[in-house]
């Protein structure tokens, strides 16, 4: 199998995607001693990225640079990855599983007529050929794919998986500029609205969510103190979402985001089938229900029998001691 392995690199405006990093960590895992990792970055004046990712793991970069990349459209940057996977003719091509990487990866391998794993969990070499495993049926099963064929298969990698490797910029690679064969494409962006003052979901180490033991809005005031304390962020449960509590951003779950942060805490949240799909991976999930029966102390490390109204300002005020918050 060819040896060297693609990695686009995730960005908005200039600024990098963390996931970027986990991918080019998942890349360096395997490609081995006599193959390379190349960093593809994309967008409008992005030129410095190309450096930045040598530091964190990439041998060489390739960067296209042009206005009409400035904002994500899958069309017209799968005609840059395309044109670039035909000429390097990678082993794979690898993306985060953000929202705009499962568009692309998908875009991608349809138009190379290439295999396509989504979500993988871990990167391996076996014989000679790329061996992927990703969870299936809500993490209840864990697939196997295995790319025989030596052709530029595309993978997406789950989200706080790999660690990134600590950037060097000792680092030194070749850093390649090529044209951008953009298509006309039917769509066009007229603005940005970028949230602020919010922790990513994705992103955050911890998460504390509130499900319908909430009772209503105002029940997500104790939640959000929580979040608060511990640095982390406010999710939520479909239930609350569907009912008009939260707005759908904070939604975990097979519909809303998938988290696999270091600390869960989930304060009445039943554990329905669908909200575990989002969440069931955490390092550590702590649950807080009045009902013993919940189906969530079923997968929770540690479980509080209460009220969540009086056990979570208790974990908010020992949080502020003991953090300084």
């Amino acid at each position: 199998m060819p040896n060297n392995i693609l990695v686009w690199i995730d960005q908005n405006n200039g600024t990098p995607d963390s996931i970027a990093w986990e991918a080019l960590s998942a890349a360096r895992s395997v490609v081995g001693t006599d193959g390379e990792v190349i960093a593809l970055v994309l967008g409008d004046q992005v030129d410095d990225l190309a450096q930045i990712a040598i530091n964190y793991g990439a041998d060489r970069a390739i960067v296209a640079s042009d206005p009409r990349l400035a904002g994500f459209r899958v069309e017209a940057y799968a005609s840059v990855v395309t044109g670039v996977a035909e000429t390097e003719s990678p082993a794979a091509i690898v993306m985060g599983c953000s929202q705009a990487g499962q568009e692309l990866a998908a875009y991608v391998s349809a138009k190379l007529g290439a295999g396509l794993a989504s979500d993988c969990v871990s990167l391996q070499l076996e014989d000679g050929a790329l061996v992927v495993t990703r969870p299936a049926l809500i993490g209840n099963l864990v697939a196997t794919a295995r790319f025989a064929e030596e052709r530029s298969n595309v993978m997406t990698v789950r989200r706080r998986v790999y660690t990134p490797l600590e950037p060097d910029s000792r680092r030194s690679g070749d850093i390649a500029k090529v044209d951008a064969v953009v298509p006309d494409v039917p769509t066009t962006i007229e603005a940005y609205e970028a949230a602020t003052g919010e922790v990513s979901l994705t992103d955050t180490k911890i998460v504390v969510s509130g499900g319908r033991g909430v009772g209503g809005p105002e029940g997500f005031e104790p939640i959000q103190a929580l979040a608060d304390a511990v640095h982390g962020a406010m999710g939520a449960s479909r239930a609350a979402v569907d009912a008009g509590w939260i707005p759908y951003a904070h939604q975990v779950g097979q519909t809303g985001k998938t988290v696999q942060p270091d600390l869960y805490i989930a304060c009445g949240i039943s554990g329905a089938i669908q909200h575990l799909a989002g969440m069931k991976t955490s390092k550590v999930i702590v649950a807080i229900n009045q009902d013993p029966e919940a189906p969530i102390f079923k997968y929770a490390h540690y479980g509080i029998v209460g009220d969540l109204f009086k056990v979570v300002p208790a974990l908010t005020e020992a949080f502020r001691k003991r953090l300084g918050t």
